[in-house]
């Protein structure tokens, strides 16, 4: 009965909307085109973000008769503007926070999405379905989420532009949370000038969020993208990838590109350790705390982490197949630690202070460099760790996560027939500068 209760839901909520003949790499959970304006901008929403009457399920079983009462602050202001909800997007279940052994791209709802330059292989998460919906040609635009690398990966991985931005710019009011200290939303699209427009809709101050109060009062989010805005930058060198033949191949042709366009490209001496562990922790804090906030005025009957933990021990074949839920039990665990959490709060500010003190110790505009490898292949016996072994691995931006500066990557070029994105990051508010120096190499690039 339990089982046969789960599969109505499901039906009853999706099918009607699903045109599965177009979705070839399995990108949307659910499709509306009763709702699609033909005069209107397309444009899909990851299935963590609250739009009115439509279910909210965070890739998970748990959520299916969660029917938002309300839309998410951002995705008013994306109806305000013209813009038309196409459909929900796949995601890794509860934003790949629920194991530690996930597999990207695969949720107990969406089932798995794929990437559609390869077969088998990975579409990052968490923002999976959102970028490969705009990687396969399905739409234009996509909105999706980040915590640490949940924007910036898929993106990569699928060959498109994702955009992490500020912390704060972006209300998450009406959004599935993970943490506090590193939520966003951003545009995810098939140019810089899509995700620019896109990005300059959504921000704003919210009063439902107290971090978009600190958005700068002179801050308007209307870049010139026609200029040449590498001219006379400086950028610092992250050097991840350095050391395996492909990754060098691929910071040259930057470096080439951004010299091209008279910028400058610094060697830096970055010796910031990774908190890792800490991070982890304020995470695994935040988690229970936010979650149960949003729980709270949800139309779900699970209104805690721990009636979520039972649910799935309770439908495990469906819910977990191919890994488990050592996330959530560690959150459980991390919640009671208050002391522990004030000591990883202060965490944030040396990773902030040491990402500026390098920008002004080499006088550097901001930090360019690769965003991850490419694709892995899609491993479900010990996910995406495992997978990841077995192949060359480089990656930047946690930094950044962390900070919740900005973050932005654009297609570079192609390794073995999968994609690989280069990024530029840059410290608090400088989300208009990043667009600005990424609409100048996607022009020189597109000339190479």
């Amino acid at each position: 009965m339990k089982l046969f209760f789960i599969f109505s839901l499901i039906i009853c909520s999706y099918v009607n909307f699903i045109s599965a003949s177009e979705d070839l790499y399995n990108s949307f959970i659910s499709i509306d085109i009763r709702e699609v304006d033909n005069g209107a901008i397309k444009i899909a929403i990851k299935d963590n973000i609250d739009v009115a009457n439509q279910v909210t399920s965070a890739g998970s079983l748990a959520l299916v008769s969660n029917y938002a009462k309300n839309d998410a602050f951002l995705i008013s202001k994306l109806k305000g503007a013209n813009y038309s909800i196409y459909g929900k997007t796949n995601l890794s279940e509860w934003a790949n926070f629920r194991s530690f052994n996930s597999v990207s791209g695969w949720s107990s709802v969406g089932g798995q999405t794929i990437n559609p330059y390869g077969m088998n292989r990975n579409p990052c998460g968490s923002s999976s379905g959102s970028a490969v919906a705009v990687a396969s040609g399905m739409i234009d635009i996509a909105i999706g989420t980040e915590t640490n690398g949940s924007i910036s990966c898929p993106a990569s991985v699928n060959g498109i532009v994702g955009m992490k931005p500020t912390v704060g710019l972006v209300s998450r009011n009406g959004i599935v949370p993970i943490s506090a200290s590193q939520d966003t939303a951003g545009p995810m699209g098939n140019s810089v000038a899509i995700v620019a427009k896109t990005l300059e809709v959504i921000a704003g101050k919210d009063p439902e969020d107290e971090a978009t109060y600190y958005i700068p009062n002179n801050f308007k989010l209307t870049p010139d993208l026609d200029k040449n805005s590498l001219k006379g930058k400086r950028f610092g060198l992250l050097n991840s990838g350095m050391e395996d033949e492909e990754g060098k191949r691929l910071l040259d042709k930057a470096i080439k590109i951004i010299k091209s366009a008279g910028g400058e490209v610094v060697i830096i001496k970055d010796e910031r350790v990774y908190p890792g562990e800490e991070e982890l922790f304020l995470l695994l804090y935040e988690f229970k705390r936010d979650l149960e906030k949003y729980l709270k005025g949800a139309d779900t009957p699970y209104k805690s982490l721990q009636s979520l933990i039972d649910f799935n021990n309770a439908n495990k074949d469906m819910v977990m197949p191919h890994f488990n839920q050592e996330i959530f039990e560690a959150s459980l665990e991390a919640s009671s630690k208050h002391n522990e959490y004030k000591v990883s709060l202060k965490m944030i500010n040396t990773v902030r202070y040491e990402f500026d003190q390098l920008l002004d110790q080499y006088d550097l505009d901001a930090f360019v460099g690769l965003t991850r490898n490419p694709a892995w292949e899609i491993v479900y016996e010990g996910g995406d760790s495992i997978a990841m072994d077995r192949q060359r691995s480089w990656g930047n931006g946690g930094f950044a996560a962390i900070a919740g500066y900005p973050h932005i990557t654009l297609p570079l070029d192609e390794v073995d027939g999968l994609p690989a994105g280069l990024s530029f990051i840059g410290t608090k508010w400088t989300d208009i500068s990043l667009l600005e120096y990424a609409a100048t190499f996607e022009r020189w690039n597109r000339r190479k």
